[in-house]
């Protein structure tokens, strides 16, 4: 036994899938990414929500204030763009529009996505500026989103054309 992968054209071959097979399982994978997403960005809103209540945050400089506020904004939008697909579908439902559904709902996660990334960073921002010195928080926070970057959307195109190459 290998570990080498099946080649990829063997493996879409045996599952055979008709179209609306194809919609079905796009809008399940879809789903479960959703969930991920909303978890972890429902959590960091919540947090956020919390801080403006604090007597520190009261205290803090116009740059904490903006930030927090940029950040606490990127995060309600980004709850929003992830929530979208829920309601897109509730409100076409059995209109048989799947394959006009999926594309949209699919450009709402990366929307959502980019947008995270605006948000987990801002709160980075927010706990690092009070760990650090200003410096050192933005140059961190300057790097983790590169990081995201390179693994949320540079890498995936790289396989993305390296397979399309391939085919």
């Amino acid at each position: 036994m290998t570990d080498e992968p099946q080649p990829r054209t063997a493996r879409y071959q045996r599952l055979e899938e008709d179209a609306g097979e194809r919609l079905d399982r796009q809008w399940i994978e879809l789903l479960q990414e959703l969930r991920l997403a909303q978890t972890g960005t429902q959590i960091l809103f919540a947090f956020l929500l919390g801080i403006a209540f604090t007597n520190v945050f009261e205290d803090a400089d116009a740059f904490t204030h903006t930030v927090y506020a940029c950040t606490l904004v990127a995060s309600a939008l980004a709850t929003g763009l992830f929530l979208a697909p829920v309601s897109l579908h509730r409100i076409v439902f059995q209109r048989k529009v799947r394959d006009k559904m999926i594309p949209i709902a699919a450009k709402m996660t990366v929307g959502g996505l980019v947008i995270l990334i605006v948000a987990i960073s801002g709160g980075l921002l927010l706990v690092l500026d009070v760990a650090l010195n200003r410096t050192a928080a933005i140059v961190i926070v300057a790097v983790v989103v590169a990081w995201f970057v390179v693994f949320w959307y540079v890498l995936p195109t790289w396989v993305r054309r390296a397979n399309e190459a391939a085919e």
